[in-house]
């Protein structure tokens, strides 16, 4: 067990939790920030164009190496590790890391979400090898070849724009005629000449021999069936919250985790930030507020206690 008792241990590394260990550490706390991946969902963005102030576009990994370095000169302390349990004794929270234990007073979860999966045949078989959860990723591999992208959202959309320009031809598929992403980025999607929208369609099966050579797709409106030819399928179909090992925490029936408007959480001390929490709309801008006002309600609790 560490020695040192942390005043805010943050878990997670996204816009989230660098926003918090920012806030934190500037107010004089003691920050310890656990990271899997620095960045988070924020490293798939090639082009970061609706964050507030921040104009022309600079990519997610850029933005989030500025906000880590930002959190590191106000005194916020880095620790690259998967978190297996998270505990509480008296008014101390315990962290338990495969090679090290942590010690906090207060404790903001960043953790964020994962992509979900299709759940269709061939779809775990071809993973890796031409099934992908992340463009920016995977990608640059298929270069001059042709893709689709599943999914109706901001992710699939922004992803679509990213692989057109590394792709041939690229095709969004999506269940419904209807679209979650903003207006803006379909109109810039159905605007691009390398890019496909084939809307009323669903998956049913991913094929190939070693690597995916098509997708069978059924027509929502007439219910027939037909394989679409494809290097590659990337996958944009919803999020899951990475939440598995905070099982005492109240969630929603989707398995977010419940704050008040203080992001404090149903366990006192515990504060919730970013796409993990339960909220209507997630994106890079809700992160970051979500961030601060959690740092700020974990320094009231603080010196409340």
């Amino acid at each position: 067990m560490s020695e040192k008792i942390f005043d805010l241990a943050i878990i997670g590394g996204g816009p989230a939790g660098l926003t918090a260990a920012q806030y934190g550490a500037r107010a004089a706390l003691s920050v310890l920030v656990i990271e899997g991946a620095m960045g988070g969902q924020a490293l798939q963005i090639s082009e970061l164009e609706n964050y507030p102030g921040i104009f022309p576009h600079i990519s997610g990994w850029d933005f989030s190496d500025k906000m880590k370095a930002q959190a590191k000169e106000f005194g916020a302390v880095f620790k690259t590790g998967m978190v297996v349990s998270l505990t509480k004794q008296g008014s101390i929270f315990s962290i338990k890391c495969p090679d090290a234990d942590f010690c906090a007073r207060a404790v903001i979860l960043a953790t964020g979400c994962k992509p979900q999966h299709l759940g269709i045949p061939g779809e775990e078989e071809f993973a890796g090898k031409g099934v992908s959860y992340c463009a920016t990723c995977d990608g640059p591999f298929f270069r001059n070849k042709r893709v689709c992208v599943i999914g109706g959202g901001d992710s699939a959309f922004e992803e679509a724009r990213f692989l057109a320009n590394i792709a041939n031809e690229v095709t969004l598929i999506h269940r419904r005629h209807e679209f979650r992403a903003q207006k803006a980025i379909v109109q810039r999607v159905a605007e691009n000449p390398k890019i496909k929208i084939k809307s009323g369609f669903v998956p049913l099966e991913i094929r190939g021999n070693g690597t995916v050579s098509s997708i069978l797709l059924k027509n929502v409106d007439t219910g027939a069936e037909e394989v679409f030819e494809t290097n590659g399928v990337f996958i944009f179909a919803g999020l899951n919250a990475n939440t598995e090992i905070f099982t005492a925490i109240r969630t929603d029936e989707r398995g977010f985790i419940i704050t008040d408007e203080n992001m404090a959480t149903s366990i006192k001390g515990l504060f919730c930030a970013g796409d993990v929490r339960s909220k209507p709309f997630r994106q890079v801008v809700t992160a970051c507020g979500d961030g601060a006002i959690a740092a700020h309600s974990a320094e009231r609790f603080l010196e409340e206690s």
